[in-house]
Order: structure tokens, then sequence, then C-alpha cells
């Protein structure tokens, strides 16, 4: 016997045939069940781990909660090592075919849609598995299995030995391909090793200073030893998809140590700026998977998934796992064949988005069309018209805003000029009824007459009666028993003589827009964030001060009266950021694309306003050298700040 067959372990129901691989935690081979006599996989625990207390007590109780996963996502667990063995293994249904690990090395990056593709299956086997209470911790390329249909199983696409397999006939989830179907077979992708990381996550083992899981695809959270839940997978998962698109980690370093800061601190080369090719509309969904805070992150897998399905039925992708399968036969002609299926596609939904006013959509799609055929003159063409429009929409829209406030000022004047002429004409009758009222008292009554029924007597009232009558002082009058037209003089009368009342009233400000700005209240420096002010009655001037000169539109200053009432007075004041000017001085017939900036292309020479929000704003745009140049689009990395110029060139 050989040294390498000597050391192969000894199990009483499984038969080793091969060492298939091993990793950092457990080595997997090849094995004969004995008792059912089929092929499996047994993975089994690295001596130097399972001896740890903590691992074999820990190891049952994921591997049965691992095991009751049933989906045709993930790799199905058969059985577990007993207590009483010595070793401490999994076995699992043999899957034959290629690591995503081994696809990638061979044709990273891969084309957008199959990596989505391949993203959709992924992330409806971590949303079971989340359901069922199961995190996986270590979605990695390494954990992702592609079960190759016979034609390609091959030297060139297998990672071991051609053998019968019972994972070669599944298929992934939402193929769109049946079983026996006489069309292209799909690939089967299964995810494996669910629950592997959190086994042997005790301190015994992480006292060795081992890193459970690959640094490059762990959660900040996970990282810093924070509870790890269902958004750490995705996560992982949305390193995998950058990976896939762009052909490199997000979060890279020399050394583990590295790899673990860079991604603490959550920095890296947005997706589209590190392959165009992808476009916004993917790009920004792997960068949202990516974010640092969970909370940005998408709600769970499913919503992930959905995200994904939206983007590949935009482009008409039904069967993506069926075009993988298409893609390994031919990857060069696939390639080709590609961008001539997706861009009509993309070209259908840019057109569909233009014409339903979805402009930002219809830029992107857009966008994605010319970093894939740069130097198309139709495509060109129709971008053109759009930003043709855009101009035109924006020229409008101002004329009608202003047509629009000239009615509403119109309604508003017509309005305050009908309650002018209501209480000037109430103000002549009131007038009228305190003549009468003289008049009568002359005469030698009271001015009012309550009678026993509480109905004061008038001219209007002359069958009013009573027995019983109160005689008021002249020149008084009880509100609650004059009648309505001599009560309203009276009050009248009144609020001419009425004097200021004296108290405070609660005022909070509120700044929205440009971070630094201060604020005076009648011309006195007054803190805003959150402070409540207790002003006098009366009116107080508000005044707001940029945090420099060329930064902002202030407000004008405003004066409020403060009064009597319930309740506090807030009051909302805004500092715009001055637009931002992008200078494009490059070759005559260059254009300039910036998908997160702008709709539509900027044609050299020229120049666009740019709306800011914030005191600084990054992003990338694709410059697009002229047709005849022969020279290929690169991209730029734009800083706009308000009120300043950022100038463009290139050939």
């Amino acid at each position: 016997m050989s040294a390498a067959f000597d050391s192969t372990p000894r199990l009483e129901k499984y038969d080793l045939l091969e060492e298939l691989g091993h990793g950092g935690m457990a080595t997997v081979y090849r094995a004969l069940d004995r008792r059912l006599g089929r092929e499996v996989a047994v993975k089994i625990i690295h001596r130097h781990l399972r001896d740890e207390r903590e691992v074999k007590e820990r190891f049952a109780r994921e591997a049965k909660a691992v095991a009751k996963l049933r989906h045709p996502g993930i790799v199905e667990v058969y059985d577990v090592s007993e207590p009483d063995e010595i070793e401490r293994y999994l076995v699992v249904e043999l899957v034959k075919g290629i690591t995503l690990r081994k696809l990638l090395k061979e044709h990273a990056p891969l084309p957008p849609e199959l990596v989505l593709g391949i993203g959709v299956c992924i992330a409806d086997a971590l949303h079971h598995a989340h359901e069922q209470g199961v995190v996986h911790r270590d979605v990695k390329p390494e954990n992702v299995l592609l079960a190759l249909p016979a034609r390609l199983r091959t030297d060139k696409h297998s990672d071991g030995p051609s053998q019968p397999s019972h994972a070669s006939a599944s298929f992934a989830p939402g193929s769109g391909v049946q079983a026996g179907s006489q069309t292209t077979s799909p690939i089967g992708l299964k995810l494996t090793d669910f629950g592997i990381a959190k086994v042997l996550d005790v301190q015994g083992v992480t006292s060795t200073g081992e890193v459970l899981g690959s640094p490059a695809h762990m959660a900040p959270e996970q990282i810093e030893g924070q509870s790890v839940g269902a958004k750490a997978d995705i996560f992982s998962l949305g390193v995998l998809l950058y990976e896939a698109l762009t052909g490199s980690l997000p979060f890279q370093g020399s050394n583990p140590a590295q790899v673990l800061r860079r991604v603490l601190e959550g920095k890296f080369i947005p997706t589209e700026r590190a392959r165009p090719e992808v476009g916004s509309l993917i790009g920004r969904l792997v960068d949202k998977a990516l974010s640092h805070d969970q909370a940005l992150r998408f709600e769970d897998a499913e919503a992930f998934a959905n995200a994904m399905r939206k983007e590949l039925s935009r482009c008409g992708f039904e069967a993506p796992m069926v075009e993988l399968s298409k893609y390994l036969e031919e990857p060069r002609a696939y390639e080709e064949h590609h961008v001539a299926q997706i861009v009509p596609a993309l070209l259908a939904a840019a057109r569909t988005a233009r014409h339903t006013g979805e402009v930002a959509l219809a830029a992107s799609l857009y966008n994605r069309a010319l970093s894939l055929r740069p130097s198309d003159p139709a495509i060109v063409a129709e971008v053109a018209r759009l930003t043709r429009l855009q101009r035109i929409r924006s020229k409008i829209l101002p004329l009608m805003a202003g047509a629009v406030l000239v009615a509403l000022t119109f309604a508003a004047l017509y309005v305050i000029s009908r309650k002018f002429r209501h209480d000037a004409w109430h103000v002549a009758e009131n007038r009228r009824a305190a003549n009468a009222a003289s008049l009568e008292t002359k005469r030698g009554g009271a001015a009012d007459l309550v009678g026993a029924a509480g109905v004061g007597r008038n001219t209007t009232s002359p069958e009013t009666t009573g027995s019983l009558v109160v005689a008021m002082p002249v020149g008084t009058v009880d509100s609650r028993l004059a009648p309505a037209g001599l009560r309203n003089g009276a009050r009248a009368a009144q609020s001419t003589r009425q004097t200021v009342p004296i108290g405070t009233r609660t005022v909070q400000v509120e700044l929205r827009g440009a971070k630094g700005s201060r604020l005076l209240i009648d011309g006195v420096e007054r803190p805003w964030f959150g402070v409540k002010h207790e002003l006098e009655y009366g009116a107080h001037r508000f005044h707001v001060v940029a945090p420099n000169d060329n930064c902002c539109i202030v407000p004008e200053p405003r004066v409020v009266k403060v009064g009597p009432g319930e309740g506090e007075i807030r009051i909302a004041m805004a500092v715009e950021f001055r637009d931002a000017v992008l200078q494009f001085a490059a070759t005559d017939g260059s254009t300039l694309t910036c998908g997160e900036l702008f709709p539509g292309i900027l044609e050299a020479p020229g120049r666009r306003s740019v709306r800011l929000t914030q005191a600084e704003t990054r992003a990338s745009c694709t410059l697009i050298p002229p047709a005849d140049s022969g020279k290929r689009p690169r991209t730029i990395d734009v800083v706009l700040r308000p009120g300043g110029t950022f100038t463009v060139t290139g050939t």
C-alpha cells in the first residue's frame, strides 16, 4: 500500500474512492454508499479541528439544521457522522461538473446577463435557507457548484473525474427549461457548505488566528464579530457578482489583514466604473448589496433576486442557465452573439422609457448600449434625440410653471377682492345697525332690551315682547345678547381699541440644504439644530448665512409675526447649492455620457450645468472618441463642487 492510501480515513458505511479536493476546513472525497449502492461526496473535517470539543458538540446540531434544507439550488445532505465515530463528516450529493471559481478563473469577466442569472439562482437558494433560519456565512465562488450537461463534461470544464452523478440531472430554479426538453440543456447550479463556518466558529478555533471564511467575501459585521444574519450573505453574494462582472474583487490587498481593512472601510470602485459594459442599472444592484451599512442593502435575498430578474426581463433574458450552457460551448462566439442580442433589447427598452417620460431610465439604457457599441451612429443619433428632448422639456417646463403661477396669482387676487367687498358690505351694515340703535336710545329706550325668551328687541323684530326686561347701560353691549348686526359692529369697534397681548411662543427653525449654514434671529446669531426658541409676541426677522459666498443660494430674510396660539411654530428655510458646470473640451466629434449626472450625451465642445445636492459629488463619465479615431472609450472620474467648473479634456 502507498503512503497516500494509508493516510485515507476509514469510514464504517462508506468506501472512500478518491480525493476530489481539499480546503482549509475539510477534504472532499468521492465515495460509495455501501448500503444504497450510490456514489456520494463525503466532506471530512481536518483532524486538527475535529478534536475540538466544541466542534464536536456543534457539528451534529448544525448538520441537522442544514439537512432540513430542500431546494433545487442547494446541495442535499444525506448523512452525518455519529457522535461516537472518530471522524467528523458530512455526506452530500455528488455534483458532477465544476465550481464557479474554476469558471471565473478561465472566463471572467462574464457577460452581465449570465452573471445575473447565476445571481438569481444563488439568491433563491439563500432565501430558502434564510426562511429556515440557516445562514451560509461563506458565500464564495468555491462553494457554488455547476452541474454540467453530458456534452460539457470534458477535462476542459471538469474539476474531477467524469463519474455518474445524481446531481448531474438537476436543474437550477427559474431556468425556464424542463427536464427532458429537446432544447439546449441548462446547467444545474447548487450552493454547498452551509453552516460549516459556523460549526468551526468557536473559541478553540479562532484563538489560533485562522480567519473563518474568505476575507474578501466577508461582510463588515462578520469581521467585527457582530451577530451575523441574512444580510451578511447578501453582502457576500454582492462580492461574488462583482468579481464575475468585472474580473476583480471589490476589496483587495496584499494580505488578509489588508483585505479585511478594505472591507471595513467600505470603499470600492463602483461596478459600472470598473467595467462600463455592465451599465448603471446592473451596477447599482451590486453596489447596493455591497453597502457597508446593513440597512442600505436589500431587505432580503428574495428582494435581491427580484431586482436581478427585473433587469433580465428588461433585456428579454428569460433562460439564463440555458444561455450559460451555450456560452461554455463556444465562449468567444457567444460573446459576439450576446452583444448583437442585447443591444437591440436595450434600445427597445430605452425607446419605451423615452415614450413614457422615464428620461433617466432611457439614458441609462442608451449609455449601456453605447458602451457595447461605442461607434454605432444609430445609437448616437437616438441619444442625441433624447438630449434634445430633455433640452426642450427644460425650456417648456419653466414656461408651464410660469403660466400656472400667473393663473394662481389671478385666482388669489380674485378671492382677495371678493373678501374685501364682502367685508366692506358687513362694515356698512354694522354702521347702519349702530346708527339705528343710537336713534332708539335718543327716543327714550334702552339700547338693548332682553325679554324672558332672551331675544334682543330691535326694529326688525317688532313682535318680540316679554314680561321681564333688563336695561343695559348706554354705550355698553353684551355680545351674547345683542342682535347680529350690532354685535359685529361692536366687535369691529373693540378690535380698533385692542392692545397687543404680552407673552411668548415656542419657535423652531429648520435649515435644509448646505451644512454649516448659520441662523440669525433679529440680527443675533442663534443655534438652530434641535433648538427651540421662546420668542415674545410680535414680528421677528429670520436670516440665514451660507457657509461661504460661492457654494450656495440663500433664501431671502423672512419676517414672521409671533402671536398667541397652541403648539409651536415651525419655520423651514432651505439653502440650495449652486449648480456646477461640466466643461467638455475634447476633439470635435467626441461625446461624453454621465448617466449619474445627467441624461443623454454631451458633445464636444460643450458644457452642461449640473444640479448638486451636496458639497462634493463624484461620478464617472464615459468619453467616446470620434468613430473614425480608432480609439476605445475610456472612463473619466469627475469631481463637481457647487459653483465650480470641472473640465474634461481628451481625444
